[in-house]
């Protein structure tokens, strides 16, 4: 990582000396080095800058910070951070480089993993595909849990990963034969349209409830790769409803949108798995479309199973979102004008980082 060269720009070093302010000049292989180091986006200094409080200036293969010298300090552990991460294969895009600051400058981010450690947990699911890891320490929580229970729920807000790691993790487990098949189900609940009123025989009634599981196994898969665990059957998508009556053996199942299921429909469910199965049930308490008169079977899960021995639980946070930067800011909006100081989720309790179990 780069090291202070404090003969670098010798006039800008004496006037801000004179001026009270602290440098560090940070040296690095190249300016392309550093081009990656920020997402090959130089204008990232400037939300650098506004969060350290500190003046860039860079030249060639070197950056030197201006300013107070624990915003100095913060600003070298970040990019020893990103350098970590970069030589570990991570690449550095926007979201990574906004991570590095934020956990290098937020109380908050205290004892959050670092970029090479979201890394150490690399999820493949094709030869030609790059490796999912996690991106938040949420994340990275999850797919530890995922690998150390059979059960595990992924509970919180839209955008945060919940299914996408999920269905990572159930072909990955398919690859090393850990599996013989996928089961990925969703409740077809009427969000605002009502099933029998939209064109179509059944199944195409049904297709856009299941789309988003099409839609991340596309990107997880090569498109003939997908076509041939569908016609072995070793991926399956179904509604939630045709589950009742089986038995699932030797499977990685996955269930998405769980807070619309019913409590019947969740204990139907739970109940089908067999030996060798492994279960992810992913949700969002406050996007609830059932019937007011109808309780969640995911709330109802949460209470009476939280004490169970080897089922684990994950809940994310706003700060897990991976999506566009403005929809923490949408979620987190939308919680207070809902709930005031209350927790997302009806005021429901949220639940611990750890897993439980």
């Amino acid at each position: 990582m780069p090291e202070t060269s404090p003969s670098e720009g010798g006039e800008s070093l004496e006037s801000a000396e004179a001026a009270g302010a602290a440098t560090d000049t940070l040296q690095f292989e190249s300016a392309r080095a550093l081009q990656a180091l920020c997402a090959n986006d130089l204008g990232l200094l400037k939300v650098l800058e506004e969060r350290l409080g500190v003046k860039t200036t860079t030249r060639e293969g070197w950056l030197r910070l201006e300013g107070d010298p624990a915003a100095l300090a913060r600003g070298r552990r970040m990019f020893d951070q990103l350098n970590q991460a970069r030589q570990s294969g991570t690449q550095i895009r926007k979201h990574e480089f906004m991570y590095a600051l934020r956990t290098a400058t937020e109380a908050e981010s205290a004892g959050a993993p670092d970029l090479a450690a979201l890394s150490s947990i690399k999820i493949h699911t094709s030869a030609r595909k790059t490796p999912v890891v996690a991106k938040t320490a949420g994340q990275l929580e999850y797919l530890r849990n995922i690998a150390s229970h059979d059960v595990v729920f992924g509970v919180g807000p839209a955008g945060t990963g919940k299914t996408f790691l999920a269905m990572s993790s159930a072909l990955a487990a398919l690859r090393k034969e850990e599996v013989g098949r996928i089961i990925l189900t969703r409740p077809a609940v009427e969000a605002g349209e009502a099933l029998g009123f939209l064109p179509g025989d059944l199944q195409e009634k049904i297709f856009p409830y299941l789309r988003p599981l099409y839609d991340a196994l596309h990107h997880l898969l090569e498109t003939e790769e997908l076509q041939r665990y569908m016609d072995k059957r070793m991926v399956e998508i179904a509604p939630l409803a045709y589950m009742r009556g089986r038995t699932l053996d030797g499977a990685f199942i996955v269930l998405d949108e769980a807070q619309n299921t019913t409590t019947e429909q969740m204990f139907m469910f739970l109940t089908r798995m067999g030996q060798g199965s492994k279960c992810v049930v992913t949700g969002d308490r406050t996007q609830i479309d059932l019937p007011s008169n109808k309780r969640s079977g995911l709330v109802e899960a949460i209470q009476a199973l939280k004490d169970v021995p080897g089922i684990g639980f994950s809940y994310f946070e706003e700060s897990d979102v991976v999506r566009h930067e403005l929809v923490q800011k949408i979620i987190r909006a939308y919680r207070t004008h809902r709930y005031g100081e209350q927790v997302a989720g009806g005021g429901e309790e949220r639940g611990p980082r750890k897993s439980a179990g």
